[in-house]
């Protein structure tokens, strides 16, 4: 997956937030795997939650943040990959 991928998901046009959303889609895969997911671009399943965790994270950077009502959504994608 691609920043531009990422950046539509986030509606982002601008290039200031590159390098944080790069880094935001690292964690994200390292997290999947860290869940028992393999890294595995042709599931769209495996997209989606790499592209809930980016935005979830991207927009919750302050200490404490909101509660994430996508999470339990986020635990059945990753269910259904293992």
């Amino acid at each position: 997956m691609g920043i531009n991928e990422l950046k539509e998901y986030l509606r982002i046009d601008d290039d200031a937030s590159d390098t944080l959303i790069q880094a935001l889609q690292i964690s994200a895969e390292e997290y999947l795997l860290n869940a028992g997911v393999a890294k595995d671009y042709s599931k769209m399943l495996y997209g989606l939650a790499v592209k809930m965790l980016v935005t979830s994270w991207f927009e919750n950077r302050e200490t404490g943040g909101k509660k994430d009502l996508s999470s339990l959504s986020l635990q059945s994608i990753i269910i259904q990959l293992r």
